[in-house]
């Protein structure tokens, strides 16, 4: 008697499935063979990151705000609907807030109807300006409540709190996952992140612009590693609050002189007042990933600066 293997379909709803982390995210999920809907409103996401998959039958394309209530009937969640950027959250911080906050309940209230799973994509942002580094999952953070980062910090506190309480509350299978800074390709060109300001302007031959002295760090993880970790964590047992990212921490001068000489050596720097709030250290605690789902970004920061340079000069930007 033959014994066929038989792959489980399910359905996946992904808010901002159209944005940077998200389009990835529905790219793996459509090549697993999975029935995919993509909720985006496009203040961020674009078509043409999931454009492959637009006229596929197990696709369906909702344009609507994540604020905005909805009635389907899903097996899995991914909640990526948010501007992640600076320039883009604090382009209108009250709508952030309210993406944040809305679209979350929105979310956890259609997951207690369906009984879906829920992964929620927080931030490390939620651990504000650090006195603790690396910051691991049991630091309350340093946040302002009140600056001009407040509206995604706290917008993504609160929305941790929801799904807690909704977890707590009604048993339902919620992870939270603290995604810390991600690059690669499909990022936006103007969304204003360090990398793909580095990228742009040394394609452009303008001079690298470095705000305040250079020496604060980040941890950057290439998109593909980010992905393979919330899909894992998806599938595992863990809730979370759970970090994922890389743990190599550079400062914003070392990541210019990488990118620097990629493009051209011969570019320069200029340097300018450092904005309000930023952090000064971020950097990842990873042994609970590591110990619960055996997780290790695989993709050096080298490997993968060349990989999203080569996509940017791709798609002539």
């Amino acid at each position: 008697m033959l014994n066929f293997e038989k792959k489980i379909i399910e359905k996946h709803l992904v808010t901002g499935g159209a944005g940077f982390l998200g389009s990835h995210l529905v790219e793996k999920l459509m090549q697993s063979n999975q029935e995919v809907i993509c909720l985006d409103n496009f203040f961020t996401g674009s078509k043409k990151n999931i454009k492959e998959w637009i006229q596929t039958p197990n696709f369906k394309l909702i344009s609507q705000d994540v604020t905005e209530p909805i009635t389907l009937d899903v097996d899995k969640i991914w909640h990526f609907a948010c501007p992640g950027s600076p320039f883009h959250y604090q382009s209108n911080p009250i709508e952030t807030a309210k993406t944040n906050f809305l679209g979350t309940l929105n979310m956890l209230k259609l997951a207690q109807r369906t009984g879906a799973k829920l992964l929620f994509a927080s931030t490390s942002e939620i651990y504000g300006d650090p006195k603790i580094n690396p910051q691991p999952e049991n630091y309350f953070g340093n946040v302002n409540p009140n600056g001009i980062r407040s509206c995604y910090d706290e917008g993504k506190r609160i929305s941790e709190t929801l799904c807690s309480d909704f977890q707590r509350i009604y048993n339902l299978d919620i992870k939270i996952v603290r995604i810390f800074n991600t690059y690669g390709p499909r990022m936006l060109a103007n969304d204003g992140r360090v990398i793909s300001n580095f990228i742009i302007q040394g394609l452009q031959n303008k001079p690298l612009t470095i705000y305040g002295n250079g020496n604060q760090t980040r941890s950057f993880c290439y998109v593909d590693d980010m992905i393979d970790a919330i899909l894992k964590i998806m599938a595992s047992q863990v809730n979370g609050p759970i970090n994922i990212g890389h743990s190599l921490e550079v400062s914003i001068k070392e990541l210019a002189e990488i990118i620097k000489n990629k493009i051209n050596p011969r570019l320069e720097f200029i340097y300018k007042p450092l904005p309000s709030d930023d952090p000064l250290k971020r950097n990842p605690d990873l042994e609970k990933v590591e110990k619960i789902i055996n997780w290790f970004p695989n993709t050096s920061l080298e490997d993968g600066i060349a990989k999203t340079i080569l996509w940017f000069k791709k798609n002539n930007l």
